[in-house]
């Protein structure tokens, strides 16, 4: 899960499936009690008809905690401090290279291009939003300048940060598809 408003309704349909849910927050769910094997396979299903889906594997765990922990930091504005692969490292208490292997291997792409795909997409809600200029959002995003941020931006959908604010309308990717 991504947003709260998503484990929301997922709380509710779970319950109103008669799950007790102890915790649900985003990429975790933790139910009151063990469940049966025909529960689980219930649960599933709930889970499933709603769009989401159950992670039992390790490595698949792990991709999953590599992007909240992204999602959240370019959420939040947390200021990085030191350099991802650092940031990553400690708090998944894992080898970044480990880290960054099993994320290529289960996502496509490395690390570092989901930051930074996951930060444009910021940028453009900030854009949208309209509260902030493009010096600020890039000071926001962690960028160095607007000129790196206008580069960046530029590279990645073929506008300039200009020229995308011009056209407001532009569809977003949804975060989870990046």
């Amino acid at each position: 899960m991504v947003c709260s408003h998503c484990a929301e309704v997922l709380e509710e349909k779970l319950q109103s499936s008669n799950f007790q849910v102890k915790k649900i927050e985003l990429g975790e769910l933790t139910l009151d009690q063990p469940i049966t094997d025909a529960e689980y396979q219930r649960l599933i299903n709930v889970v499933q008809k709603n769009g989401f889906e159950i992670i039992n594997d390790q490595g698949s765990k792990t991709v999953e905690q590599i992007k909240q922990l992204i999602i959240q930091l370019v959420r939040t504005n947390k200021e990085l401090k030191g350099k991802l692969s650092e940031y990553l490292a400690k708090n998944l208490n894992k080898d970044y290279q480990h880290l960054s292997r099993l994320f290529s291997n289960v996502e496509g792409k490395s690390i570092e291009r989901y930051f930074i795909l996951q930060k444009i997409e910021r940028a453009k809600e900030l854009i949208v939003y309209g509260e902030l200029n493009l010096t600020e959002i890039a000071y926001e995003l962690g960028y160095s300048s607007q000129q790196h941020f206008s580069r960046q931006f530029k590279t990645e959908t073929g506008l300039s940060p200009s020229h995308f604010k011009e056209i407001k309308e532009n569809k977003r990717i949804s975060i989870d598809q990046i």
